[in-house]
């Protein structure tokens, strides 16, 4: 795919003076509840207003959409408060209906994103679209596979393209539903800092408490905008009724948050320092993250050990890790005394864990 500018023309066109915002239901339930969720976000920051209307599901069984009538629905929207409207496709059926209806946004979801055949049927279907589209990640992390469906989308002659950073699925434990790797967000845009890229904390957090935080470092990182999902009573909401915020909460975070602009050069120097900052805290939790479970498993061979009645320090292997680390150290750029400095700690670190259990 080219790193061409005119990915950018929509937001361009808008001329917007914050990030763009996009709200609105996970899932489009009844007419009214569209309509007054509508009308609450009217005049606010808002500038899509979205809504499921079909919802694929991991197991079936589930609320899964109210399906074809719920575009009506989004006509009445944007007929009764002006708002653009917003809604997923997931197959060429969903996006001739769509395009019958003039929904103004369609994004692809993370479920479609990971078939290549779904893309491009979907990219077929638009080809030639002046509507806007958008590609969320996929559920697994593969920047390849995300990237792909974009270059898919843009050979079909779509220009008003974006992606959309909705987090990764993981087996692992985590304070978020869906983990932000928010490394492979930064790694897109600064291959394609022309690519217009959208941040979903909703489904990120998977809680409405932890919205504000993940959007204001989705900001700090250059986003161009968020997705939020609102809902006027978010606790009866047929689907993912703990991640959605009311419009009024909605407005509050849009208030709180800390928008970075560039207004000189000063101001300039401050916003790239920030993206920066912000690049290093995140890393700088990875980090953390690596060791604690790096100590998970020496305690692991600590009880090994102790079974066994074997000594601590194994000094032949412990040789052989540092001068392979060195090694390693030096082709990223690092030198051979800070490698020496950091694997001595973590050395030592992993040493009082094993003596603890040992003496235990």
């Amino acid at each position: 795919m080219e790193n061409s500018k005119e990915l950018r023309n929509w937001l361009d066109e808008m001329a917007l003076s914050h990030p763009l915002v996009i709200a609105g239901p996970c899932s489009a339930e009844t007419e009214g509840q569209v309509l007054k969720i509508a009308h609450e976000l009217k005049d606010t920051d808002v500038n899509y207003f979205r809504a499921g209307i079909w919802k694929p599901r991991t197991r079936p069984g589930n609320f899964e959409g109210v399906g074809a009538i719920g575009l009506k629905w989004l006509q009445n929207v944007k007929k009764e408060t002006g708002l653009k409207t917003a809604t997923e496709v997931a197959n060429k059926a969903h996006v001739d209906l769509a395009l019958e209806h003039d929904i103004d946004l369609l994004w692809i979801g993370a479920r479609s994103t990971v078939s290549p055949f779904i893309v491009q049927e979907i990219a077929e279907a638009l080809e030639g679209t002046d509507k806007v589209v958008l590609v969320k990640n996929p559920v697994n992390p593969d920047l390849s596979l995300w990237l792909g469906a974009v270059e898919r989308l843009y050979k079909s002659n779509i220009k008003n393209l974006g992606v959309i950073h909705r987090g990764f699925s993981s087996y692992e434990k985590s304070k978020y539903r869906n983990i932000p790797e928010w490394q492979l967000a930064i790694e897109l845009q600064t291959k394609f800092p022309d690519l217009p890229l959208i941040n979903d904390p909703s489904h990120i957090t998977g809680k409405r408490d932890m919205i504000f935080d993940v959007s204001q470092t989705a900001l700090d990182l250059n986003f161009d905008g968020l997705m939020i999902e609102t809902h006027c009573d978010p606790e009866k909401a047929w689907s993912d009724a703990a991640q959605q915020v009311t419009p009024k909460k909605l407005v509050q975070i849009m208030e709180d948050l800390k928008i970075r602009k560039e207004t000189d050069e000063e101001a300039g120097y401050k916003k790239d320092l920030s993206n920066l900052r912000a690049q290093i805290d995140i890393i700088d939790n990875q980090l953390i993250d690596i060791l604690g479970k790096r100590m998970k498993v020496s305690d692991g061979i600590g009880e090994l050990k102790k079974q066994k009645n074997v000594a601590v320090l194994q000094t032949t292997r412990w040789n052989s890790i540092l001068g392979k680390m060195i090694l390693e150290g030096e082709a990223k750029g690092l030198s051979e005394e800070f490698v020496l400095k950091m694997f001595k700690a973590i050395h030592q670190e992993s040493i009082n864990h094993q003596e603890k259990i040992l003496n235990s």
